[in-house]
């Protein structure tokens, strides 16, 4: 069976992600994340529940996890530069970029539950979205939850226009170019229901959000669970 690692190398590959490390490395000591973890949907999860904050930046998330309570917790990324940031202001947690050998025994239904902050945005093609879904759907375990948190297509002028100029030559409309050189996407609802077929959704939540270049952003959380059955 492909590699945990292996398989988010190749949709990075796929989405043109692999070309953007560099970016993220750079982005790695400038950039802040402001997506908010909505802690009650985590209420039914065991403080010892294994938890994978997969695109964790520099942690975040995971260290907000741990103020409360959470202990059994694993964070990893594409970036090195965002990885070697965490383990500075988190020394005491667990990391590893994508290359890192403990990636590699990555099994089957391996965690309760996979945080997705910020992530889809970073990886602008459908396919390699849906990769990315299916294998964090394999790590997780039978009833184990999927909390995304990301960006809904905005209906302003300036997105607007960057939606329209990039759209031919990205292949789907939501896909743009960044003034310092990242490609993201935006999604709509109906493609994030798309997308998660598979699993059945527990709650969704709008929220805003200051984007990493300091726009303010629609942004939709969604909760969903893997079925317990197939």
């Amino acid at each position: 069976m492909i590699g945990f690692s292996q398989a988010l190398r190749e949709a990075s590959a796929m989405s043109g992600l692999d070309s953007q490390v560099s970016y993220w490395d750079a982005a790695a000591a400038t950039k802040t994340f402001t997506h908010p973890l909505h802690l009650p949907w985590l209420d039914g999860i065991g403080r010892q529940a294994a938890i994978l904050d997969y695109g964790c930046g520099y942690g975040r998330i995971m260290e907000e996890l741990e103020r409360h309570g959470f202990d059994n917790l694993t964070g990893a990324d594409v970036s090195s530069g965002m990885i070697e940031r965490a383990r500075h202001l988190h020394p005491t947690m667990r990391f590893a970029a994508l290359d890192a050998p403990p990636l590699s025994p990555y099994l089957d239904a391996g965690f309760d539950a996979v945080l997705l902050f910020a992530v889809l945005t970073c990886v602008p093609g459908d396919e390699a979205q849906h990769r990315l879904i299916a294998e964090l759907n394999r790590v997780l375990k039978p009833g184990g939850v999927l909390y995304i948190s990301d960006l809904l297509l905005q209906d302003d002028e300036r997105n607007r226009s960057r939606y329209n100029r990039y759209a031919d030559l990205y292949g789907s409309y939501g896909v743009f170019e960044t003034g310092d050189g990242a490609v993201c996407r935006h999604h709509s609802r109906e493609w994030l229901s798309t997308l998660l077929a598979g699993f059945e959704t527990v709650d969704t939540r709008i929220v805003t959000v200051a984007t990493m270049n300091g726009h303010e952003s629609r942004g939709i959380q969604i909760l969903a669970r893997k079925p317990t059955q197939t």
